[in-house]
């Protein structure tokens, strides 16, 4: 199980792949493992692609106190010095993506293109999920584990998704029940803090880098006007919305969400 000292935490990575560096931040109370395999297997036959357990999630350490997405972009750089990465483009989801872009503001020398998916540049402009969207992901943070699973499937996946694909369906459920992975729920309120305190929206306009932003219609999580918020406020970005996606459009729109990524990180 690789793990390398960042900071004051031990953090879990996995590299896959060689060429120039994709660097790949999960959203809120996620780990490297619940990527899509398509996914990475795809990315990896061009680029070299990183993905990691934040602080408080998964196989990464989740230390007590205040957390911040300040303090998560600052270990993505310290993985990325670590690795003897300097720079690489840089995807984000949910609360990996607000990682990204605080990453993108702190560290601009570090990022080749940057990508932001089903996500918010924070409180001030956030439009929020409808209140029983968010006391569902309440009850992630405190349900059993099989509840939370199910759960967790109509936070990402629109309703007509999970009825007409059974078989991918239980490919997820089967890969989530077999991970050799923790879960910390102090971990994800102390990560949720983060999120509830964050807001770039005032900064947002000084992103130079090429930023694609991708979103799903029926995100009930992050709802997409977020990114069209996004798309306004990011000067030159480019914004595609699946019209019949959730919040979870990378694994049920992997192929279209692969090849939209692979033309935006060859374009010039």
């Amino acid at each position: 199980m690789p793990k390398i000292r960042v900071g004051d935490i031990n953090m879990y990575y996995e590299i896959h792949g060689d060429g120039f560096p994709l660097v790949m931040i999960m959203g809120l109370g996620g780990f490297s493992a619940a990527w899509d395999k398509y996914i990475i297997n795809h990315f990896s036959k061009k680029f070299k692609v990183i993905i990691f357990d934040n602080r408080g999630a998964g196989n990464s350490d989740a230390p007590e106190g205040t957390y911040s997405i300040e303090m998560l972009a600052g270990d993505t750089a310290g993985l990325m010095t670590a690795l003897n990465v300097s720079r690489a483009h840089i995807l984000g989801l949910s609360m990996g993506g607000m990682i990204a872009m605080e990453f993108a503001l702190r560290y601009p020398e570090k990022v080749e293109k940057l990508i932001l998916c089903c996500t918010s540049g924070g409180a001030s402009r956030f439009i929020p999920p409808k209140t029983d969207t968010m006391q569902n992901l309440m009850g992630l943070m405190s349900g059993e584990p099989e509840e939370m699973l199910k759960t967790g499937l109509r936070i990402l996946y629109t309703e007509e998704f999970i009825a007409q694909n059974p078989d991918r369906i239980e490919e997820y459920i089967q890969e989530m029940r077999e991970l050799n992975v923790s879960y910390s729920p102090e971990g994800t309120k102390r990560q949720l803090g983060g999120i509830m305190g964050f807001d770039a929206h005032d900064r947002l306009h000084t992103i130079k880098k090429p930023t694609l932003i991708i979103a799903g219609k029926k995100d009930i999580l992050v709802p997409h006007e977020n990114s069209q918020i996004l798309a306004e406020e990011i000067p030159g970005s480019k914004i595609v919305l699946f019209d019949d996606a959730g919040h979870g459009l990378y694994s049920q729109k992997r192929e279209e969400f692969c090849q939209i990524i692979l033309d935006f990180l060859k374009s010039s």
